[in-house]
């Protein structure tokens, strides 16, 4: 049996740039980008203990994770692209200008 070792230990350090790069960039964009990463990394860490315990579980949560992820960068997306259209920024800072 391989170790996955190797796996979980690039799923954390994947994890890790996604949770810094959201806690330091201010465009709205790459923020959607580095949860997407931690998304990813998340799927990785799934489907290792998953072939590691000759499950398909770790395989169905990632089929899952990828349907919600869609769906976040699809209404993300459209969000940031009607601020985009008011505002002419994608800042994050800006954002707080929009309470009513």
């Amino acid at each position: 049996m391989d170790t996955i070792s190797p796996y979980i230990l690039l799923s954390a350090v994947l994890f890790a740039m996604g949770a810094i790069g959201v806690l330091t960039r201010r465009n709205a964009i790459l923020i959607f980008m580095c949860i997407e990463l931690m998304l990813n990394s998340a799927n990785l860490a799934f489907v290792a203990f998953a072939k590691q315990w000759g499950h398909l579980d770790g395989q169905m949560f990632v089929f899952f994770v990828m349907a919600v992820a869609a769906a976040e960068v699809a209404v993300g997306l459209a969000l940031i692209v009607t601020i985009f259209k008011t505002r002419n920024s994608t800042n994050v800072d800006e954002l707080g200008q929009l309470k009513g």
